[in-house]
């Protein structure tokens, strides 16, 4: 089996309110404004496909949120989005590579946060057998074909595939190519769904 995790709040807890709270402090733009007036528009996804560098994502969204700041101010911010791994996931990715699957991570995300997170917080990368990352293939969730590219990369039937992701919409674009899909709604649903398995089996050949 194929198994595919997205990574902020499925193996890594996220929260863009830390963000704000840094960029207000920074900025003196009240927090109320800047969170009233954050999109994840058309300038956010150009920056998780990578189209556009990391200089020019800080500017647009400084400009959006009427925010001063420098370059190095934004990244402080933006990097405060991480809280801590879920321990629980990485010891069941770590499972089931043991027992002779395969687990890769699916994220969107970019190349600001992918100077930081790899660094920090090592054992994700540690735990998977490969990272498809959006800003690196040019392509991000729930675009159908970024699932069909990882099926292709892993030369795997969709459905031998089981996809995690803690918004819905990506997990309903899994199941739409084949894939069996798990919205991840909090931190016990992933440790649910293996509650059941395993792992002392042998994966039949």
């Amino acid at each position: 089996m194929l198994y595919i995790f997205d990574m902020g709040n499925v193996i890594i807890d996220i929260d863009f309110n830390r963000v704000f709270a840094v960029w207000s402090k920074l900025s003196g733009v009240p927090l109320a404004n800047i969170k009233k007036n954050f999109t994840t528009g058309e300038i956010f996804k150009l920056h998780e496909r990578g189209n556009i560098t990391d200089i020019e994502f800080a500017e647009e969204i400084s400009s959006e949120l009427g925010m001063s700041l420098s370059f190095e101010q934004f990244a402080e911010g933006w990097q405060a989005i991480f809280i801590a791994v879920r321990p629980e996931v990485i010891d069941i990715m770590n499972k089931l590579r043991e027992q002779g699957h395969r687990v890769v991570v699916l994220s969107n995300t970019n190349r600001l946060h992918q100077d930081y997170w790899p660094e920090h917080y090592p054992e994700i990368a540690a735990s998977a057998d490969f990272l498809y990352l959006s800003q690196d293939i040019g392509m991000r969730k729930p675009d159908p074909e970024i699932y069909k590219y990882v099926l292709q990369s892993e030369d795997i039937e969709a459905q031998d595939a089981v996809f995690f992701d803690d918004i819905k919409a990506n997990v309903d674009a899994a199941i739409a190519v084949g894939m069996k899909g798990v919205h991840v709604i909090d931190k016990h649903t992933v440790i649910d769904y293996f509650k059941d398995y395993d792992f002392t089996l042998p994966v039949e050949e």
